[in-house]
């Protein structure tokens, strides 16, 4: 019974999902995904990683905060998922098992209650406002009683707003205290309250000084803030999402006796017979037992031209089937097959993207403390000079207003905002606002070669050597294909009349009667052509007994290439190129834009571990790709960018996507990144500056709450036009 009782609390915990379910066994250690929720800053992860390796049996226990997955690994009964669960439960952090094809955004609920939030604060600020400049202009003018009135209206507008916008503030806090720790929010919770009531006092007991548009605007800006920086780091989290989207999730199983039976992806085991269909994507790491066809593997390899399957060929799961039907040999699992690796490495380079510190952050720490001894130590300094203990507490508020971090918390985020819209003038998409400052700092600049500075498709380069006629027979052919090659061969070719009755040859090529002769068009493999070793992608056709004609095919460098290339050099950077194809193009393009460090046939992990080996060099990396295959590398880099061609893992995991097929935007947004750092270490200059000379007065008492929340925002307007600045074109 207490078992039972204990499964069924498991299940609660996980939404009634039995989580040892999902538990996979590995080296003698039980292993479990869950997607945890309520996860929302580095404490977070702290309290949810520390208290699970609280039990000597956890092997691993590392939460990316961007997806929410939890990846936990221990030693022992699998049955023990169901405790791990319920332990998450009872620190705050609901748990299921993680499916990412089923997952949507696990920030977005946040988010919204962040526009709710901000819109009520902004609300009640606008409408105050408009309460206290009546209050102000009417001077002696107004009587006690209307002014006692407006206070009444203002109290009626703030207290509940304060209490509902203030909400994601008095939260973080609550939690902050309860395991003994301070952060930001705290201040700005006591700061809130203070002012909310000693307004109440004023209003209704004392003297009629109320401070309730300080409260609300500051609420108001600082949810600004906290919004941009949740929205930010939430589309760090689309890539993996859009991985799992490509994975399988079912697969045709081949019993023993003959029949095929559909399955769920997930229950494929290594030594399983599979049914592959022309059009179906490979569901798990596998080797061809028979049949033949083309594969198109531009997730493992970053080729445009298919991968020639046959029987004994290891194909990767995620890979698609062109054409033909294949019966596979599974040789792992769905979540150890190569596309689950590619998301977990692309999650392990958003996790540590996520641990990016910034200025702000640093400054934050060292605020919090500093902020809180000035206020009491105001309050008590006033006390001893014999000052009353109302005026003691007003000071003490106004230098918890005046130093609110304001202008420090937007430093960064109306920087971000500025930039990124000037960029998306430029055709630039940025997709996270940190990569601005890490883009300014990117000294070493690693290329993919196909697709990012060669245009992805192969294109036809020697249509004048070949002869009359041949083209156009190949073409008719080609056009009733939709091979690369044959593409290639039909756009040269232009509209015209396609052959009947063509057999397409997986693997091989294409066939067809023509005027009574047997023509052929395809690989030298097929057609028995002892063809010698090139850089370039090459086809033949074959007409009757006439001798073959060769058709070679090239990625063309595109158009502002070499331009970019030029640029990059001018700035400083050091120039590598990486690509999964072959050695003869990748020397080609590497020697005709003057690039010395080239390597070729890498595979994703090949690409990381180069992107590793730069870091350790000492280079701050920016990687630029556009397959699947480099969305790993895109996430590993300190910074990437894609291209709006490129496959959508490919730009989920980018920071910076560049719209349009120019590379050239890729400057601008290196010169507009430099930009934003000047403008955001200056918006801290002018931080700085405003509370060396502001907390001084405040603690002096030459500075009441309400001037001190005017000097606030006057302090975040300044910041504000600072970063508008880089609107305006400059740099």
């Amino acid at each position: 019974m207490v078992a039972l009782d204990a499964t069924q609390s498991g299940l609660a915990a996980s939404g009634g999902v039995d989580p040892q379910a999902f538990v996979r066994r590995r080296e003698g250690l039980s292993e479990l995904d869950l997607m945890v929720r309520g996860a929302t800053c580095a404490g977070c992860i702290a309290r949810i990683e520390g208290g699970l390796r609280e039990d000597d049996r956890v092997e691993q226990a590392r939460l990316n905060l961007s997806t929410g997955r939890l990846a936990l690994a221990w030693r022992g009964d699998p049955a023990l998922a169901a405790d791990y669960v319920r332990k998450l439960g009872r620190l705050g952090y609901p748990a299921t098992p993680y499916e990412p094809e089923r997952e949507a955004d696990p920030n977005r609920e946040e988010e919204k209650r962040l526009l709710r939030a901000m819109a009520v604060a902004g609300f009640a600020m606008m409408n105050v406002m408009l309460l206290s400049i009546s209050v102000w202009s009417g001077g002696l003018e107004m009587s006690e009683t209307m002014q006692a009135l407006m206070h009444r209206i203002s109290a009626l507008i703030v207290l509940p707003a304060a209490a509902f916008a203030g909400q994601p503030f008095f939260r973080s806090a609550l939690r902050a205290l309860r395991v003994g720790h301070v952060n930001m929010d705290v201040p700005i919770s006591l700061a809130v309250f203070l002012a909310c009531g000693l307004s109440v006092w004023e209003t209704f007991i004392g003297h009629g000084q109320t401070y309730y548009d300080a409260a609300v605007m500051l609420l108001f800006f600082l949810l600004i803030g906290r919004f941009l920086d949740m929205r930010l780091r939430a589309r760090a989290g689309e890539a993996a999402r859009g991985l799992a989207a490509m994975q399988a999730a079912t697969a045709n199983l081949l019993e023993a006796d003959g029949r095929i039976r559909a399955i769920p992806a997930r229950d494929v085991k290594a030594g399983d017979h599979l049914v592959l269909a022309a059009g179906d994507r490979v569901p798990v790491d596998a080797r061809i037992l028979e049949g033949e066809g083309a594969l198109d593997g531009s997730l493992v390899t970053g080729e445009t031209a298919p991968v020639t399957a046959k029987p004994g060929l290891d194909v990767w799961s995620g890979m698609l089937n062109l054409d033909g039907k294949l019966v596979l040999e599974a040789r792992a699992d769905r979540d150890n097959s190569l596309l689950a690796e590619i998301t977990r490495l692309v999650e392990a380079g958003e996790q540590a993207r996520s641990r990016y510190v910034r200025l702000a952050d640093r400054a934050a720490r060292l605020y919090v403390p500093v902020v809180h001894g000035l206020a009491a130590l105001t309050v008590v300094g006033w006390l001893l000079i014999g000052g009353e203990v109302r005026p003691a507490i007003i000071n003490a508020i106004a230098v918890l207003i005046i130093t609110c971090p304001c202008a420090l918390g937007l430093a960064v985020p109306a920087v971000q905002v500025v930039a990124s819209g000037r960029l998306y003038r430029e055709g630039v998409l940025v997709k996270s606002g940190d990569a601005l400052e890490r883009l300014a700092g990117a000294d070493t600049i690693v290329f993919d070669k196909t697709g990012t500075l060669t245009e992805g498709r192969p294109r036809l380069v020697d249509a004048d050597g070949v002869p009359d006629g041949a083209l156009e027979m190949a073409a008719r052919l080609a056009r009733t294909s939709r091979h690369p090659l044959s593409r290639a061969i039909a756009d040269a070719a232009g509209m015209g009349e396609a052959a009947a009755d063509v057999k397409e040859i997986p693997g091989g090529g294409l066939e067809a009667m023509v005027a009574g002769q047997r023509v052929r068009f395809g690989a030298a493999r097929w057609l028995g052509i002892d063809a010698a070793s090139d850089p370039h992608t090459e086809a033949w056709l074959v007409v009757g007994n006439d001798a073959p004609v060769r058709f070679c095919f090239e990625d063309r460098l595109r158009e502002d290439a070499a331009e970019v290339i030029a640029a990059l050099k001018a700035r400083g950077c050091q120039l590598h190129l990486l690509s999964g194809d072959r050695a003869g193009p990748v020397e080609a393009v590497a020697a005709t834009l003057g690039i010395t460090d080239w390597q070729a046939e890498m595979q994703p992990q090949d690409k990381i571990a180069r992107l590793e080996a730069l870091k350790e060099a000492g280079g701050t990396v920016a990687m630029v790709g556009d397959g699947i295959n480099d969305a790993p590398a895109l996430a590993a880099a300190h910074v990437s960018i894609s291209l709006a061609s490129a496959a959508e893992v490919s730009q989920a995991a980018a920071d910076f996507v560049l719209q349009g097929d120019r590379l050239a935007a890729s400057v601008v947004a290196m010169d507009v990144s430099r930009g934003a750092k000047r403008r955001v270490l200056e918006n801290f200059g002018l931080a700085a500056a405003y509370n060396a000379i502001a907390v001084p007065m405040a603690v002096a008492g030459l500075v009441t709450p309400l001037i001190a929340a005017i000097a606030m925002s006057a302090s975040s307007v300044l910041v504000t036009l600072n970063a508008l600045r880089l609107a305006r074109g400059g740099r």
